[in-house]
């Protein structure tokens, strides 16, 4: 069974390409749903992010389960193979097992250390599980790619004061906006991001007027709660428009699919002021043509790389230090991967001398008479058990251990040669 990593990220791809690959988690049933059915995959799962879409399976014809995701996600973003091929990452093996860790760990996000993506990996796990797509492997896989992050996060200071997506996105409004603290200021959304944005600003311009709007009321108050020392306002996306045009600054970060602020709808707000806007949101919030206005000045999350050059250089040493810990956490996955190969061997080998032991076992018990075996029995079958086990604890110990592929499958062919012992082409891992 071959594990591979089929996606797309910051690294790879600009937002208005991530775009049209995000799969939202009301869309995520469906998608796993589409793969499952595809013939040569295995198992899958999908982690979906503003910054990445990474695909992970579980195959045994590496090349077609490779194919049949790229024309899904062809299909998913409408875009032409050859122009979505450009674009994408393809791991394998060990390669992808490393980089999941990696993802996991924060290593790979556009801010070095950020902590959401644990969370994300771990809704990610969550949903392959509740949709049944995952077996062995990628439970496995994903399992320890969350203990690998964890590590990294508790044993390692590269979590320490680590920016996220929206502080970075504050850093950049106060690059553009020398006097953010005396502006009005609204935020669409209020989820995690949005959340992330108040702290953040609220933590250096305190004197700040802050609008929360969000589909639902209930959602901006309990976030404006958060935060009872702030000036915050609140109401419901309704109020988008004239909220807006009451405002210097606004953040986005709603879960829309579609624009919700473009050329058309800005142009009436914006007579004889200037408008900041700045979109964390993947799909965009905002549409690229806000910025053929004059007086609208649009910034995505590709703009924020400059903001997050600055901090890059003093975490590369704790990244270093970080890989140490992934290191150990690939290894450790890889020696369980390879033993997998071992699992039909070792079952024909137990099965065959475990048949062979309760057979003498009858025959020694028929011997010693009916009075002698109901009395003894019990013993008698723990002291055969338990020489059965010493026997093949070692044999079982070193073929799980041997790393050298060839020189497994030797030893695996030596003890079917030597047992006489039958294996099956679905024995591959249980």
């Amino acid at each position: 069974m071959n594990i591979a990593v089929i996606g797309l990220s910051h690294k790879t791809a600009p937002v208005q390409i991530r775009e049209k690959l995000s799969i939202p988690t009301a869309q995520t049933g469906d998608a796993i749903a589409h793969l499952t059915h595809c013939p040569h995959i295995d198992e899958v799962s999908i982690l979906s992010t503003c910054n990445r879409l990474e695909i992970h399976i579980v195959t045994e014809e590496t090349e077609q389960g490779i194919r049949e995701v790229t024309q899904f996600l062809s299909e998913h973003s409408g875009l032409p193979l050859h122009e979505l091929r450009q674009h994408l990452f393809i791991l394998l093996h060990q390669d992808a097992v490393n980089h999941l860790m990696r993802v996991a760990a924060g290593l790979d996000s556009l801010v070095l250390g950020e902590g959401q993506i644990l969370a994300q990996v771990k809704h990610a796990h969550q949903l392959a599980q509740q949709h049944k797509s995952i077996g062995r492997v990628l439970d496995r896989l994903l399992k320890q790619s969350l203990t690998a992050g964890k590590r990294v996060r508790s044993e390692t200071s590269i979590g320490t004061g680590a920016v996220s997506i929206s502080s970075a996105a504050v850093e950049l409004a106060r690059m553009k906006v020398p006097h953010l603290n005396s502006c009005h200021i609204s935020i669409l959304g209020a989820g995690k991001m949005a959340r992330l944005l108040v702290q953040h600003l609220v933590s250096k311009d305190s004197a700040c007027t802050i609008t929360i709007l969000n589909r639902t009321i209930d959602r901006a108050n309990e976030l404006a709660k958060q935060f009872p020392d702030a000036n915050i306002c609140t109401g419901t996306l309704d109020l988008m428009l004239e909220t807006v045009e009451a405002c210097d600054v606004v953040f986005t970060c709603t879960s829309a699919t579609e624009p919700i602020l473009d050329r058309d709808n800005l142009a009436p707000l914006v007579n004889n002021r200037t408008l900041m806007v700045f979109d964390i949101s993947v799909p965009l919030n905002v549409h690229t043509n806000a910025n053929e206005l004059d007086n609208v000045h649009a910034f995505n999350v590709d703009d924020l790389k400059a903001v997050v050059a600055q901090n890059q250089a003093s975490r590369r040493r704790m990244a270093m230090e970080a890989q140490v810990l992934l290191d150990q956490e690939v290894e450790s996955f890889m020696d369980w991967w390879r033993s997998l190969d071992t699992v039909g061997t070792i079952s024909s080998l137990r099965s065959k001398v475990e048949t062979i032991r309760e057979q003498e076992l009858e025959k020694a018990l028929s011997r010693l008479g009916s009075e002698f075996a109901e009395k003894h029995q019990e013993v008698i079958e723990a002291l055969t058990r338990g020489i059965v086990n010493k026997i093949l604890h070692d044999p079982m110990v070193q073929l799980r251990a041997q790393r050298d592929i060839e020189a497994r499958k030797r030893a695996m062919q030596t003890l079917q040669v030597l047992f006489d012992l039958e294996t099956t082409s679905n024995e591959k891992y249980s």
